[in-house]
């Protein structure tokens, strides 16, 4: 029985995942900075387990708790819509900790048992935003982008050692991480001049059409965690689908 640990299960697309490999028989590790087994209950295949992503510390003592596993999933992000005249520094810097250094401190945390073993999966959650830049989400694309690169240097770096490295790159949807556990207030990032355009922006977020749903995020994890072969990107949701065969 295979072990999985996924990052950031408090909510929507991480939630879904790990519900989804405990349907599926694995055992698994759900993370998060506030441990909730109101949402996630745990039982003998489901351990919930308190990681902060941005803290060695806290990322030491989640590995140890939960012993050795065959597949990280690193998802856990948070989002950043917004003017990027507007975007103090500081929360860009905060951005990058959780969205690619924490993403970075997972993945070098986990690889030496994993080369140890000559085996093991990694899968990190980017965005279609990776495939088609969108307006207002400049310092979110760039955190997310980073990733995108890193994951293909790392999947070369690792083959060797019988460790693959994948990327899920969710469309837009309910829980996009555009509009939802944003770290600043959407109002703070967009100026007056801006004002305009950002509601016009936001209003074609808010169209229902060609979502992505939870579900389909967590399928592509699977899929993605369960293929051994050499393909590295899963686009998760319908327009997501659309945008990699468009790029």
């Amino acid at each position: 029985m295979k072990t999985v640990l996924i990052t950031g299960c408090s909510s929507g697309y991480g939630l879904e995942t790990a519900r989804h490999f405990h349907a599926q028989g694995w055992n698994v590790i759900a993370t998060m900075r506030t441990p909730r087994e109101d949402i996630l209950p745990a039982s003998e295949r489901m351990q919930v387990v308190a990681l902060d992503v941005t803290k060695p510390e806290s990322i030491l003592a989640a590995l140890q708790a939960s012993g050795p596993v065959d597949v990280l999933v690193n998802n856990a992000g948070i989002g950043m819509f917004g003017a990027f005249e507007a975007t103090p520094m500081s929360v860009v810097r905060n951005l990058f900790e959780t969205n690619t250094f924490g993403v970075m401190a997972m993945t070098q945390a986990v690889l030496p048992q994993f080369r140890a073993r000559r085996s093991g999966m990694i899968v990190n959650v980017t965005s279609s935003a990776t495939l088609a830049p969108m307006p207002l989400v400049a310092a979110y694309t760039a955190s997310k982008t980073a990733i995108e690169g890193f994951t293909g240097s790392l999947a070369h770096e690792l083959e060797g050692f019988g460790i693959r490295v994948k990327l899920v790159e969710p469309g837009y949807g309910p829980t996009t991480r555009f509009t939802q556990n944003v770290q600043t207030p959407i109002e703070n990032t967009i100026p007056e001049a801006y004002a305009p355009y950002a509601q016009t922006i936001l209003s074609a977020f808010g169209r229902p059409a060609a979502t992505t749903t939870e579900s389909e995020v967590a399928d592509a994890v699977w899929r993605a965690a369960n293929d051994a072969s050499s393909r590295l990107r899963y686009p998760a949701g319908p327009d997501a689908v659309a945008l990699a065969l468009a790029s």
